[in-house]
Order: C-alpha cells, then sequence, then structure tokens
C-alpha cells in the first residue's frame, strides 16, 4: 500500500492516561504486529512502563486511530527513572509494513527526539536498537555503546545520545 500522497499525516502524542481505548488498542495492535507476529518474537510486550510515558504516533488526518483508523509509526518515550537511572529512553520504535521504506520511521525518530526535547530537554537518551539499524540510529547522533547482546533472541546494541542537539 505504501504512503497515499492524497492523503496526510498527522503526529500525536499523549501520556498514556490521555489515550482512549481505541487508541490504546491501536497502538498495542501495531507493537504486537511486529514485534510478536512479524519478527517472531513472543515477549512481555506490555510491561508495566507504558503507563509511565509518552505515547507518539502518525495517523491519516482522514481516519484518526480514535475512530478506528491504522496507526502507521509509534514509539514510546519514557522519563529518566523508569528503564535506564540517568536517561530518557526511546523504545518500542515501530513503522506499519505497508509504510516502510517510504521515510517515516526517519519521521518517526525526528518527531520522538522533538518530543524529548519538549518534556525533558537536556537529558541524555538511551535505547536499545536492533543490530542492524545502528547505521539508522548513528544518523540522529547515537552511539553505540558496550558489545552487542540479545534481546528476546534478537541481537541488539545499546545506543546513547547525549544532552541537547547533536
Amino acid at each position: 500500500m505504501g504512503i497515499d500522497p492524497s492523503k496526510e499525516i498527522v503526529w500525536k502524542c499523549k501520556l498514556w492516561s490521555e489515550l482512549d481505548r481505541e487508541t490504546t488498542y491501536a497502538l498495542l495492535r501495531l507493537r504486537a504486529e511486529v514485534f510478536v507476529v512479524e519478527q517472531n518474537c513472543p515477549y512481555q510486550d506490555l510491561d508495566n512502563k507504558d503507563r509511565d510515558g509518552l505515547h507518539l504516533w502518525a495517523e491519516w488526518s482522514s481516519q484518526p486511530v480514535s475512530e478506528g483508523g491504522e496507526a502507521l509509526a509509534v514509539t514510546r518515550l519514557l522519563p529518566a527513572g523508569v528503564s535506564y537511572p540517568n536517561e530518557v529512553s526511546i523504545g518500542r520504535v515501530v513503522t506499519a509494513g505497508n509504510v516502510r521504506g517510504t521515510g517515516l520511521g526517519r519521521e518517526l525518530m525526528r518527531q520522538s527526539l522533538m518530543a524529548l526535547d519538549d518534556h525533558w530537554f537536556g537529558v541524555p537518551i538511551r535505547l536499545s536498537a536492533q543490530s542492524y539499524l545502528q547505521r539508522f540510529y548513528s544518523d540522529f547522533g547515537f552511539v553505540a555503546e558496550g558489545d552487542s547482546y540479545l534481546e528476546d533472541g534478537i541481537p541488539h546494541v545499546a545506543m546513547v545520545r547525549s544532552a541537547g542537539r547533536p
């Protein structure tokens, strides 16, 4: 399907407590669709951290997820002290299969970094990157830290971006 140039994409960012039922369902559905089904990786996605963070997503302006539309891309942004003691984090980074290769993943990262700056400016950012995406994240100022490791059976590397804009 890909991105339909006649449709406008809208970015939204909300706390867990601000999400309605349809939006929550759409965001969790996309995460499960990619991480659990597509990547064949059964893991505990609902890890009690969702309630502590911001949820950023893209949707079609004409089909909001709150009205049953699809989430096109999603990230979960957590304050320091939730996943890492001194860094905020970007996690659950996912783009729907039907819009991959369109640049939406890069825009998802740009939007995520802007949201982190808006909410927790001046705090370093940490993420756990699937190893094959190390170059992608390095384009946004992230630097690999330490050796690669297996997370849920998939090779990952810790990456950190220092406080402020690169």
